[in-house]
């Protein structure tokens, strides 16, 4: 295996399209990140309705390390949602799916509630996904996790182009993992470029 498969790096910090915009989170960041996370409709999602000092903390250590990137998401430059990307290969999920080493996963909150319910956090799933997948042309899939109770969580992936694939046992949560794979087209297309041959033609 090269050596860039089998350490491909830190997940990517991807460009998001107009009216979106992301941006990596700092330590300034952690007072914000707090209170989206101790919101009841995120709390019961996510769990880390954690103190303000932790928050301090995991910002730093993601920030730090190569398993994740936490960031935070403005639409028409209001800011409204926390994003974590990570890479598969270097999460916990690694034992519970057949990942390759690029493959990258979400987590998403839509921290204000007034803009939760209208779409906004498909369209943002969508929106990162397919950022994600430019941003890494190695990256065959991405994938999320959310508990098998959010229903949902359940619904946005399919309308972002997601399917869901398996039931997972983790250690904090019963999770269905959803994959939303590179078109083919796209991986074929990756794979003459590096070889030098010409790929094939689609009308």
């Amino acid at each position: 295996m090269a050596a860039d498969e089998a350490d491909p790096g830190p997940p990517p910090v991807p460009v998001l399209a107009a009216p979106w915009s992301l941006r990596p989170a700092t330590s300034a960041d952690a007072a914000t990140v707090h209170a989206w996370m101790h919101r009841p409709h995120v709390a019961t999602r996510w769990d880390q309705a954690w103190p303000r000092e932790r928050w301090d903390d995991e910002i730093a250590r993601q920030l730090a390390g190569r398993h994740s990137r936490p960031c935070l998401v403005a639409h028409d430059g209001v800011e409204l949602a926390y994003v974590e990307v990570y890479r598969v290969a270097h999460d916990a999920l690694r034992e519970h799916d057949d990942a390759g080493a690029h493959d990258l996963g979400l987590h998403e909150a839509v921290g204000e509630e007034d803009r939760t319910g209208a779409g906004l956090g498909t369209a943002l799933l969508d929106a990162l996904a397919g950022a994600l997948l430019r941003a890494d042309p190695r990256c065959a899939r991405i994938v999320i996790e959310p508990e098998e109770g959010n229903a949902a969580m359940h619904r946005a992936p399919a309308k972002a182009g997601f399917a869901a694939t398996a039931r997972l046992v983790l250690p904090h949560k019963v999770a269905l993992l959803h994959v939303r794979e590179r078109p083919i087209r796209a991986v074929r297309g990756a794979a003459a470029r590096r070889t030098g041959e010409a790929g094939p033609r689609w009308t």
